[in-house]
């Protein structure tokens, strides 16, 4: 993959994760503009894009660490997610192979 390539995917992933950090943070602040009387037709894509204009702020290589750290994160935890279902999916061993075990020895 070429460099530029992979300093958009990072900067796409970045501005995701970005955009979603904001509206966790400012939840209660967006709802209020979203609710009030003078926010119609295309407000929410202005809106959008103001959001989206503070990842400008951040380097390409903060933007790169982070989104490497949040697919790092994300593959950790569908490790955990298999894990888990791993062993709620397996079956115990029955009572009769223990005996079977206890014999041998």
């Amino acid at each position: 993959m070429s460099n530029t390539g992979s300093s958009n995917a990072a900067s796409a992933e970045f501005t995701s994760f970005y955009l979603q950090q904001a509206t966790k943070e400012f939840a209660e602040d967006l709802d209020k503009v979203r609710s009030a009387d003078d926010f119609k037709g295309d407000a929410l894509q202005l809106l959008i894009q103001a959001l989206q204009q503070g990842t400008a702020l951040f380097p390409s290589a903060d933007q790169r660490r982070v989104a490497d750290a949040g697919k790092a994160a994300q593959l950790e935890d569908e490790d955990i997610a298999k894990d888990v279902s791993a062993t709620t999916t397996t079956t115990p061993t029955s009572s009769s192979d223990a005996t079977a075990s206890d014999k041998e020895e």
